[in-house]
């Protein structure tokens, strides 16, 4: 898999399997978690791990 069909599958092809269509997804009325990472993570996985900013249903956990 490339990093952006690795990315894909653990969140909204997940969801999708599960049932769970509202997951995985960033619009307006969804529930969704957020996550930023230091650099692009479709072109280098590795930068998945640098994470600096989390919210989780709309609380911030974690700030850079």
């Amino acid at each position: 898999m490339t990093p952006l069909e690795a990315m894909r599958a653990a969140t909204v092809v997940a969801a999708g399997i599960l049932g769970r269509g509202d997951l995985g997804a960033l619009k307006p009325g969804m529930l969704a978690d957020v996550v930023a990472v230091d650099g692009d993570p479709t072109a280098d996985i590795a930068a998945a791990a640098r994470v600096g900013f989390v919210m989780k249903g709309g609380e911030v956990f974690r700030r850079p």
